[in-house]
């Protein structure tokens, strides 16, 4: 009897250790939000619905408690937020479909801000992608690619963002602002495996983009995109770790998104 007591035992408190130690060093890392909060100023696409907030109850209620509950409705793609691979990939992954695994991992931080700083048109190219290998290593598998432009120093003035602050149809052709160039885009594909990409602008194409080629050849191989980053300038080149959680939208080419990152 004592002794299948131990053996049932032992491993349930080894268990608890592990998992207690694991908190304990998580409690020690540093933690980076690299999001925006959500709100009327939060930058959208020229030709799509913002971000809307009603408050729905907020006081003392009859019952004598402290009681509060809102309304929210916003477009998909917006503010830090998801793009799930059928976004512009038929077939691909949609927003509730994309396995965990493939939202967490290991951070390559690849900064092309003082190339952007001098051109708002500016694509990362492969060779960006290559310098980075020649200082840090190669690309592990299964990285998330955060491409920092600086660009997030602008936020939220849309016009400094974006290259327009103008709204509707017509405003998407005024956009000026970096991205992933698509032979960049194809290279990451074709020679690395990645699970996940994301960047400090609007979009994974650059804003003058009218083709969108970099997110068909990412998405089509379902590597998830993250647009509107923040915060990328405090991630060191490697060594930190992204987990990425949108919100689980049934059959969703997208989302708002909570990502933080630590090391």
């Amino acid at each position: 009897m004592h002794r299948r007591f131990f053996l049932v035992a032992i491993p349930v408190l080894l268990t608890f250790a592990s998992c207690h130690m694991v908190e304990k060093d998580l409690s020690k890392r540093t933690w980076v939000d690299l999001s925006y909060a959500f709100s009327p100023e939060t930058i959208y696409w020229p030709n799509a619905a913002g971000f809307e907030f009603k408050v729905d109850s907020k006081g003392m209620n009859e019952n004598g408690y402290w009681y509060e509950a809102n309304s929210f409705a916003a477009a998909e793609h917006g503010g830090t937020h998801l793009d799930a691979p059928v976004h512009f990939a038929e077939g691909a992954w949609t927003s509730d479909a994309i396995p965990i695994e493939k939202l967490v991992g290991p951070a390559v931080v690849v900064d092309i801000s003082e190339k952007a700083s001098g051109n708002r048109d500016y694509q990362m190219r492969v060779v960006d992608l290559q310098d980075w290998e020649a200082r840090h290593g190669k690309i592990p598998v299964g990285a998330i690619i955060l491409v920092r432009t600086g660009f997030g120093r602008f936020w939220p003035d849309r016009e400094g963002y974006l290259g327009s602050a103008e709204l509707g149809q017509a405003a998407t052709l005024k956009l000026h602002f970096p991205g992933v160039h698509p032979s960049a885009a194809t290279w990451l594909v074709e020679e690395r495996d990645i699970d996940a990409i994301g960047i400090d602008t609007a979009s994974i194409d650059h804003g003058a983009s009218r083709l969108f080629h970099s997110h068909r050849v990412l998405y089509k191989a379902n590597i998830s995109g993250f647009e509107n980053l923040a915060n990328l300038d405090q991630l060191p080149a490697k060594g930190a770790t992204v987990i990425a959680l949108p919100m689980k939208i049934k059959d969703g080419s997208g989302g708002p998104l909570r990502i933080v990152a630590f090391y």
